[in-house]
């Protein structure tokens, strides 16, 4: 079972991909879906950005849409479209100095916790970009700029971005309220050990 996002054979693996419910890999297919559009963005952000100082040092006349596109776009969408699959991967920050000392139910409870306190967390942050995007869509707001972009798409990828983290938040959770119950802790729930030092 994989328990990282990989690329292996031009195809994405992701959190219980092959093992979980139709449910989890419906789920797991839209995460590898947004990360490929986050990836797609990365893409592009390079290659404005070259064409960008091409222009400005050798033709003398940089793109003025640029740093809109870039800082209102591509950056909004690398960062809140891989956060669940960050999550499901087991990408983000973790210590995991005491958490390995703690017996497997505490250990549980508190990553439970952990995982439900940051559910509500990322879910004010996906209200708020629900409640700016209606405004912005409803007014028809744009940015003061000689393209003037629409400001409607940054909110939608922060409501998109963070929704689907709060489900797998949500997810994680119960999966180790379950283990907490249960005393048994399935692999996927842990991170690969990459720690550097040696155990003590």
């Amino acid at each position: 079972m994989m328990s990282t996002v990989e690329l292996r054979g031009g195809r994405m693996q992701g959190f219980d991909r092959q093992d979980g419910s139709r449910a989890e890999r419906h789920f797991s297919r839209l995460e590898e879906g947004l990360l490929r559009i986050a990836g797609i963005c990365l893409a592009l952000m390079m290659f404005v950005v070259v064409g960008d100082v091409i222009g400005r040092y050798v033709f003398n006349s940089p793109f003025s849409w640029s740093y809109d596109l870039i800082g209102l776009y591509l950056m909004v969408a690398v960062f809140f479209l891989t956060l669940s699959a960050g999550l499901a991967g087991h990408h983000h920050i973790s210590v995991d100095l005491v958490r390995n000392k703690l017996p497997v139910r505490l250990r549980n409870i508190l990553l439970g916790i952990g995982y439900l306190a940051s559910s509500g967390m990322i879910f004010l942050i996906c209200w708020t970009g629900v409640e700016r995007f209606i405004e912005a869509w409803t007014k028809g707001e744009r940015l003061a700029s000689s393209v003037g972009f629409p400001t409607w798409v940054p909110y939608a990828l922060v409501a998109l971005g963070s929704g689907v983290a709060v489900i797998r938040c949500l997810q994680r959770t119960v999966e180790h309220a379950r283990a907490a119950i249960t005393g048994i802790e399935p692999a996927r729930l842990m991170p690969e050990d990459t720690s550097i030092l040696p155990d003590a």
